[in-house]
């Protein structure tokens, strides 16, 4: 019988592997510096977790969710974003009464069934960061500067988009005054939208089909319809990032596919990705951590796409490093073993062709793992207790008398 990985969920074989934890490390040291700490989520939880926070009307509720019931009977779902876990654990630990803000960060994967294409898998990966507790627009900035410093640290390129999407207290009446404007067009939106309309209007002003994007570049614009708190909000996240030195460009049709956020959201987008052109995105959330159970608390994040910075991700050449040890011979395969042991001991990579092949294969062999030395032990080393040090970028070799000599040419 072939097995083969489920179609939409990829394995990430070396190279590629050490592409990812570059991406990886780099966020983690980036966010570090702005006081965030990781927290560790389950990939899957209550299934109700989701269709509370995400909403119940949205595509990743009502289409793409992966539910089972499990053999005690609960409806559980493979996570299909971060933060509603985040928002559970914080609210079921008790976090609020324990600090007065909450800064953490997460990496792992997330489950959507979707039709796989590049950019979006089933199984796909995300980092982010979440923020409870703060309400000013400061933090709006310095979160999204904190975003656009991990995208230049990884050197990709990305344009952001902010807007505003108000509260509960004036999206309502944005939300009519939209659904008024589409029923008017709804012949001219695909059939996706038309089932939106009334349900969530507001993700007709997300849709990629070219029938519906020409609709809404005429609908009314949110900013138009914030109320006093809302304005004076993204108002000052705009002069804030200004003051951060954030380039930016605002968006009145900028919305996110998630029931949850309030007032700012952003994403970073890139053409190179085409349709999936979202690279990083996110946004404040003052009411999630309420209606999960907790006490009024403002709350904001974002969350990166793995898989898509690695499609931007500049190629690189693997860069040397370490030492390959190769042998002929027992006495020099014994010796050799005794070799990479002791460069280890001492923080040094190094590996060794238990196979014993020609120099030829062996050389080949250190090369193709891009070591930055080969030490080689033949019979005339073994006979005259030396090692030959060989640098596998010039080529330049040389004899190295002892195991502390060898460590100091390294």
């Amino acid at each position: 019988m072939e097995f083969k990985a489920i179609r939409g969920v990829e394995d990430i074989l070396p190279p590629e592997s050490l592409r990812f934890e570059k991406v990886v490390d780099a966020f983690k040291e980036t966010v570090e510096l702005y006081g965030f700490k990781e927290v560790i989520l389950p990939i899957f939880e209550e299934a109700k977790l989701f269709s509370r926070s995400v909403g119940e009307a949205t595509d990743i509720v009502q289409k793409e969710m992966y539910v089972f019931e499990d053999k005690g009977g609960r409806v559980i779902a493979l996570r299909p974003e971060g933060t509603a876990s985040a928002v559970r654990a914080y609210v079921e630990h008790g976090v609020f009464a324990k600090e007065p803000f909450t800064k953490w960060f997460y990496v792992g994967p997330m489950f959507r069934f979707e039709r796989p294409q590049a950019g979006r898998k089933r199984q796909f990966f995300q980092a982010g960061c979440e923020v409870f507790g703060l309400k000013n627009p400061g933090t709006d900035a310095e979160l999204i500067k904190m975003a656009s410093e991990v995208l230049k640290r990884l050197k990709v390129e990305a344009e952001l988009e902010i807007n505003s999407i108000g509260c509960k207290k004036c999206r309502p009446n944005y939300r009519r005054a939209l659904i008024e404007f589409l029923r008017e067009k709804v012949d001219s939106l695909c059939p996706t939208c038309r089932e939106r309309l009334e349900r969530n209007p507001l993700r007709v002003l997300d849709c990629k089909e070219e029938g519906c994007q020409a609709v809404v570049g005429g609908a009314p614009k949110i900013t138009d319809y914030l109320c006093d708190e809302c304005r004076e909000h993204y108002e000052k996240v705009k002069e804030y990032l200004n003051l951060l030195g954030v380039e930016f460009k605002e968006n009145p049709l900028l919305v996110r596919g998630l029931d949850y956020y309030t007032k700012t959201v952003f994403e970073f987008k890139s053409s190179r990705l085409g349709a999936q052109s979202t690279v990083l995105a996110g946004g404040r959330y003052d009411d999630l951590v309420k209606e999960i159970g907790g006490p009024d608390t403002p709350a904001l994040g974002f969350a990166m796409g793995i898989d898509r910075v690695l499609l931007l991700l500049p190629k690189e050449e693997e860069k040397r490093e370490g030492v390959f040890v190769i042998t002929r011979g027992e006495e020099a395969y014994r010796r050799g073993l005794k070799v990479a042991e002791f460069l280890r001991s001492k923080g040094i990579k190094a590996q060794i062709d238990h196979r014993q092949g020609s120099f030829k294969a062996q050389m080949k062999a250190a090369d193709r793992e891009r070591a930055a030395f080969a030490v080689i032990i033949g019979e005339e080393e073994v006979e005259g207790e030396f090692f030959s040090l060989k640098e596998l970028e010039t080529g330049k070799q040389e004899r190295v008398e002892s195991l502390e000599e060898l460590l100091g040419r390294l």
